[in-house]
């Protein structure tokens, strides 16, 4: 248990990576430390404050200390337009390295705020791209715990594959086993993150960067359960000397509507209400919900092929379409196709910002079309949703992987490569409306092996929602991470820290 005597004391710092699906896990993760009795300082810019002031604000109660640090946003020194201050809305692909040269330019002032702070700092907990944490931490003589919105499955995955690459053993074509681990995982390079199979955008340096201060950590936090891939969390754990706390599913820790509806965004009440009431009419897990990320781009003739795929699965769905670049496009097509009219009924658009949570929590869906983004993954898994793969991009493929072939979950459409961020249009990753019908089909079928997904899905997620109550794992795990920092700071021990 956690001595309640030193909690007041004790002010966890999380510095998230300026881009909503960092930020969000982290906002979560934040609740539940405050719930626990600590400080939690979130540190953030005023544009992403605002955007996620809603959700916050609610969280903090009696007794809830839980607080927002703002640090201006560089954009101009950094050569980005006004009011870039999430990599989500960077304007194009080349904008990517001013985007982290602003970054690394708030660690002045940071550090300047963390020294006039009361409580003092404890720990820092911080997206593991954002390097210059490890210098800080190291000034102020606190740990800094990373968190890397990755499963221990991709962590362990990415681990042995720098090592492939340190030798020259990943082959340039065709499949290979990712060796040394619980499962059997084929891919190919081009099914690879960045860092195996690079863009035309060189950040090597940057990426350099950022291992060499990973490697630096006093620990690392996952957002994940244990339950759910407890082979991969043992063997990481090692690699970790120990030092690894599973936390998940972070997504858990919005319990009501209101929460699920303003996680990371705020739809309008009238779209709210109007979803809501759609999803009311159809039967339970009859619904596909296709949603391919906030940073993920696909062109208008994959857009179309989506469309006409989930349009040919005969199934209800809601289909989320981006805001921003490229939509244009794509309202033309919907507009001269017809498709909206033709689907009026049985499918539902949102344009922008989708309430992810309250969707994948309402009875009626029954499959889930996503791009295997870590967080969208397990809020699939944490919903009890058997999915539909269509990664693009980083880490999404190996995730693919989990869904697929380790838990038997999830059914894939069938894509061949990264789409790297500014080179979607590249000829060998497109998907077929013939591939897309397919996968929907074999996840929402009533038959053998449809009923299987389905079943093995509502396992995990009922499981899921176990592990943050009081007797659960990801509980006990932050319970020990509070209880681990809390002996820090009255040892005032410093190991591992600069090693």
């Amino acid at each position: 248990m956690i001595s309640e005597s030193g909690l007041e004391e004790l002010n966890f710092v999380l510095i998230p990576l300026l881009a909503a699906s960092h930020i969000i896990p982290m906002v979560d993760m934040a609740k539940l430390l405050a719930q626990r009795g600590v400080t939690v300082t979130l540190v953030m810019t005023p544009l992403n404050a605002i955007r996620f002031t809603a959700g916050i604000d609610r969280a903090i109660g009696p007794g809830f200390l839980m607080r927002v640090l703002e640090l201006q946003f560089p954009a101009k020194e950094a050569g980005l337009p006004e009011g870039c201050e999430s990599a989500d809305v960077l304007p194009a692909l080349a904008f990517r390295r001013n985007f982290f040269a602003a970054i690394d330019m708030l660690q002045d002032e940071a550090e300047n705020l963390l020294q006039e702070m009361k409580p003092k700092p404890s720990c820092i907990i911080c997206d593991k791209h954002i390097a210059w944490t490890a210098e800080t931490a190291d000034k102020f003589q606190i740990p800094r715990i990373i968190f890397d919105g990755m499963s221990c499955f991709t962590q362990l995955c990415m681990h042995n594959l720098h090592i492939m690459k340190d030798q020259n053993e990943i082959p340039e074509s065709g499949p290979f086993v990712i060796p040394d681990l619980p499962d059997r995982i084929e891919v190919t390079k081009a099914q690879l993150p960045g860092a195996f199979n690079p863009g035309t955008l060189c950040i090597q340096d940057i990426r350099d960067k950022i291992r060499a201060a990973e490697t630096r950590a006093y620990g690392v936090v996952i957002n994940t359960f244990e339950e759910l891939e407890p082979r991969y969390v043992d063997e990481f754990r090692k690699l970790k000397d120990g030092r690894l706390w599973c936390i998940g599913p972070l997504s858990l820790c919005n319990n009501d509507n209101l929460d699920k509806s303003q996680r990371g965004n705020k739809a309008s009440f009238d779209k709210e209400d109007r979803l809501k009431k759609w999803l009311d009419s159809w039967q339970p897990e009859s619904v596909v919900y296709a949603c391919l990320g906030s940073l993920g781009r696909i062109t208008i003739e994959q857009f179309v092929e989506l469309a006409l795929g989930l349009e040919a699965s005969g199934c209800p769905f809601i289909l989320v379409i981006k805001a921003g670049e490229g939509q244009a496009p794509i309202e033309d097509w919907i507009s001269e196709n017809g498709f909206e009219q033709r689907t009026n009924g049985r499918g539902f658009l949102i344009r922008g910002w989708a309430p992810q949570l309250l969707i994948l929590s309402h009875p009626a869906v029954g499959g889930f079309l996503t791009h295997c983004g870590w967080n969208s993954t397990l809020e699939g898994i944490a919903a009890g949703v058997p999915m539909i793969t269509w990664p693009l991009f980083s880490d999404q493929f190996l995730n693919e992987r989990f869904l697929v072939h380790v838990l038997k979950t999830g059914a894939s459409v069938g894509s061949q490569g990264v789409m790297h961020l500014g080179e979607e249009e590249k000829p060998e990753v497109q998907v077929n409306k013939e591939e897309v019908t397919k996968a929907i089909e074999e996840v929402m079928e009533k038959e053998k092996e449809g009923n299987d997904r389905r079943k093995k899905a509502k396992e995990l997620g009922q499981i899921a929602k176990k592990t943050l109550e009081s007797d659960g794992s990801s509980h006990l795990s932050l319970t020990l991470l509070i209880k681990e920092i809390q002996e820090f700071q009255l040892n005032k021990s410093f190991p591992g820290i600069t090693n």
